[in-house]
């Protein structure tokens, strides 16, 4: 059942990456700054690695391997998503400069998840390794 939700997650992230990534290239060239296009596209870029992580977490997890760890990553991974992009894109779209203050906190999100997937890395064990 993670694994489904994971995946689920995963394609969300995905499809609104790609949406928001092709809507500020090509219908907000014209409205916002060349500053607020590239808080857009970063977000987008960093939803889309992010939405590839949990897609890995959501296989691993189909094929049976289900750490904490990996489960603990995937919440990081979202929260990062929500933090780091999240507040990129209100940057740009509402220019509330105090979310300048977020977006680290989303980036340390992010770390926290591959920290959390590499200690699940770690923790294979024969058997896991071979379901994967």
């Amino acid at each position: 059942m993670q694994a489904k939700r994971w995946l689920m997650v995963a394609a969300l992230c995905a499809f609104t990456a790609v949406a928001v990534g092709a809507f500020a290239a090509h219908g907000l060239k014209a409205i916002l700054s060349v500053k607020e296009l590239a808080w857009l596209d970063t977000a987008s870029r960093y939803q889309m690695y992010h939405a590839l992580a949990l897609l890995g977490v959501a296989t691993l997890q189909a094929r049976g391997v289900g750490d904490k760890w990996l489960q603990i990553s995937a919440c990081f991974f979202v929260g990062g998503i929500l933090l780091f992009c999240g507040s990129l894109y209100a940057l740009a779209f509402v220019s509330v400069k105090w979310l300048v203050y977020v977006t680290p906190l989303g980036g340390l999100l992010f770390l926290v998840g591959w920290g959390a997937l590499f200690v699940a890395a770690v923790k294979l064990t024969e058997n896991t390794q071979q379901k994967v």
